[in-house]
């Protein structure tokens, strides 16, 4: 398929005021200005609209809390245990709530979906698609990150069951024992590969899947809103050599250069949300464009279902009114999340050998009155004038 005479964002090189994308196998092979345009194939005239990568929501909860159930629809948070790295999202996300066709027809093609905040060590995240019908088939990595949580939620949880952990001590102290166990196993494991007379380490499936942690071959996302606890998600990560991503990092803000200095990532949200609890009291909807100013690589998210998955692009447009550049705050749902992630061979711009997913708008995509006019989902029309 030939989709020409569109502007396209690219989102990894410069802005093409008039060009086309060539789509063949569910991927784009060819981009480029008019001038070179092949017209050899089934081809869609789209004039006077602008052609985007598909967004990507790098924080969400999509298909673990469904939509309209209550508890018969509730996957996210296995708050019997507060170390519970052996559980995997790919196990809970339905891809029949509701939710997956309204992100689709906003133009959402990609998404990190996972556990919960109630457990300090809670579980695989996993990066899927969107669209098709069966979970598996929906995959782009997994796991794509161990969840971890600080602050309010471990300590909430646990409270109410007068259980540890009720202090961020005891959060931190959990979460440094999975770590520690993880690391002994991981040693143990290679002394049996490499000495036949040692024997291999006694089946723990909690420290079995947080290897890849400890590794550094899958990221850590720590859950951290209020400053102590991002910085304490930094320390945790110095002390085991992390791959840390900062998830919601609310209070960024009033520290964005010493986070700059860090090298710090930052997926940034629900911006568009009341401050229901102690740690949102100092949310400022300025965060994502002081910590971008500051050197921080920035992505935004709804934390679905918190703000629903469609208002994604809308999350991006309340961080422009706040002083983020408006291709900065595109970038912040496409490219960053993707390049963030690890997942930037494949999604979040567009350009030969990327997935072709599509959202394409006739006006601003960050608009409160825009929705995408097409979308391309793995090279196929799901949705057109």
């Amino acid at each position: 398929m030939l989709f020409y005479n569109a502007g396209i964002f690219t989102a990894c090189s410069r802005f093409i005021k008039n060009g086309y994308v060539l789509i063949k196998d569910g991927r784009i092979i060819d981009v480029g200005p008019m001038e070179f345009c092949p017209f050899d194939t089934e081809s869609y005239d789209l004039s006077g609209l602008t052609i985007y990568p598909g967004f990507i929501d790098a924080h969400c909860h999509l298909g673990m809390w469904e939509d309209g159930l209550s508890f018969e629809g509730d996957d996210g948070n296995e708050d019997t245990d507060p170390a519970t790295p052996h559980l995997r999202a790919l196990d809970a996300v339905n891809p029949g709530d509701y939710s997956f066709k309204e992100a689709l027809d906003a133009g959402v093609t990609a998404v990190v979906t996972g556990p919960g905040s109630a457990n300090p060590v809670a579980g695989q995240m996993v990066a899927i698609k969107t669209y098709g019908g069966c979970i598996d088939d929906m995959v782009i990595k997994a796991p794509v990150a161990m969840k971890f949580a600080l602050g309010e939620n471990p300590k909430n949880t646990y409270h109410s069951k007068d259980e540890t952990p009720t202090t961020r001590m005891a959060t931190a102290a959990i979460i440094r024992e999975q770590l520690k166990k993880a690391q002994r196993y991981q040693r143990d494991l290679l002394a049996a590969q490499e000495d036949e007379d040692a024997d291999e380490p006694e089946i723990d499936v909690k420290s079995e899947a947080l290897v890849g942690t400890v590794d550094g071959s899958i990221q850590s996302h720590f859950h951290a809103h209020r400053s102590d606890d991002i910085f304490t998600a930094i320390r945790l990560s110095k002390e085991y050599d992390l791959d840390l991503v900062l998830i919601h990092c609310t209070e960024g803000y009033m520290n964005a250069e010493k986070l700059a200095a860090e090298k710090a990532r930052a997926v940034v949200g629900p911006l568009i949300c009341t401050r229901t609890k102690p740690e949102l009291s100092n949310e400022r909807d300025e965060n994502p464009a002081i910590l971008k100013k500051a050197g921080v690589e920035v992505a935004i998210c709804t934390d679905h279902p918190e703000v629903p998955i469609q208002y994604l692009a809308l999350s991006a447009g309340i961080a422009v009114r706040a002083g983020m550049d408006h291709d900065d705050a595109v970038r912040a749902i496409t490219s960053v999340p993707a390049k963030i992630m690890g997942l930037s061979d494949r999604i979040g711009s567009v350009a030969p050998g990327m997935d072709a997913d599509l959202a394409i708008f006739k006006g601003d995509p960050l608009s409160v009155y825009e929705k995408p006019v097409w979308v391309i989902a793995g090279g196929k029309i799901v949705k057109r004038p």
